[in-house]
């Protein structure tokens, strides 16, 4: 049975959340126009095993190679294997028997780039979904199985962690460089534990974070939060990328006074688009969340507006507006619920 839809009808946290429910197998894909991308996701009776993003998933033996945990060499012998009958075994599985990488090492990096690419999805609010069950025989048969509700409450802690550091690291994609040294810290010596260490000693100037985190095997957020901490000790400083948007408050502001414009002329259809692009730009500001909620409630899209309001809640929780917004998710939900039922007599 093929379930799919836009994620405007049905966020992806729901998706995720419904084949974890229903103990899924088999195969979902996301598909993002907008970003120009496509996510593979393999479910083993609700289970992830495999995660794969069209854009920025790397090859584990890739990974594995560029962080140093294996060599050409060994890559080479591997490949020779696969030449030599062993075909239908994958790289990272033959580096593996070779002795080459531990089995603890090969697990983490498949678990790293699971969660990497679920909560780049996550992220996503504009595309298409479609999930087809397939038999286990047809699913991947990989070393972990990584929890779908783990993988949601983790991608809602981030989701608030982010929103905390995101007015000095917007995203992954910016530049470190190291700060310049003042006068009264001039032979000063550097209190960092290991593995802020490891981060500091990658800044070239020419790597943002994601190469980082890519080079040194570790998780994309953790770097972040690691930057994070040395930019706000002064130990460096992020220069936004030519592909990086920044967190301009101002053109935020002009954006959403547009949109309500737009909904007063009765265009209540384009207020909506255009706050749905607002909000994939710009995943980490409460306010274009709450306009987008509201926007698409307007057009009778509740289950979008309940998904929106939800994720305001997540990024702002204290806001004086969340009173009202809870109110709104139980009014829509019990709608929801009566026009179920309806349908169902």
């Amino acid at each position: 049975m093929a379930i799919e839809g836009p994620l405007r009808e049905l966020g992806i946290h729901d998706v995720f959340q419904l084949l974890d429910l229903s103990r899924k197998t088999g195969v979902l894909r996301v598909m993002s126009e907008l970003r120009d991308d496509e996510g593979v996701v393999y479910f083993n009776n609700g289970r992830v095993v495999q995660a794969t993003a069209r854009r920025s998933s790397v090859p584990i033996d890739a990974v594995l190679l560029q962080s140093g945990r294996v060599t050409q060499a060994d890559v080479a012998r591997a490949r020779a294997l696969q030449s030599n009958g062993r075909a239908g075994v994958e790289l990272p599985e033959l580096l593996l028997e070779m002795g080459a990488v531990s089995a603890k090492e090969l697990e983490r990096q498949v678990r790293a780039q699971i969660q990497s690419v679920v909560f780049e999805l996550m992220s996503w609010s504009e595309g298409f979904f479609s999930f087809e069950e397939r038999p286990r025989s047809e699913v991947p048969d990989t070393r972990i199985a990584v929890s779908t509700e783990s993988l949601l409450m983790e991608g809602a802690r981030r989701i608030d962690e982010w929103s905390q550091i995101a007015d000095t690291i917007p995203n992954i994609t910016v530049m470190p460089e190291l700060a310049p040294v003042s006068d009264d810290r001039e032979g000063a010596t550097l209190d960092l534990l290991p593995h802020e260490w490891q981060v500091l000693t990658m800044i070239d100037g020419a790597r943002d974070l994601r190469e980082m985190a890519l080079v040194l095997g570790r998780d994309e957020f953790e770097v972040a939060k690691i930057a994070y901490g040395l930019a706000k000790t002064g130990v460096i400083t992020v220069v936004a990328t030519s592909g990086t948007a920044g967190h301009d408050e101002a053109a935020i502001q002009r954006r959403i006074a547009g949109a309500r414009e737009l909904a007063r002329a009765g265009q209540h259809a384009e207020a909506a688009e255009e706050l749905r692009r607002l909000a994939q730009e710009d995943p980490l500001t409460p306010r274009v969340h709450l306009e987008l909620a509201f926007a698409v409630a307007r057009i009778g899209d509740l289950a979008s507006a309940r998904a929106s309001w939800e994720h305001f809640l997540r990024l702002a929780p204290n806001d004086p507006e969340a009173g009202r917004v809870r109110a709104a998710i139980q009014a829509a939900g019990h709608l929801l619920n009566l026009i179920e039922a309806h349908a169902d007599d």
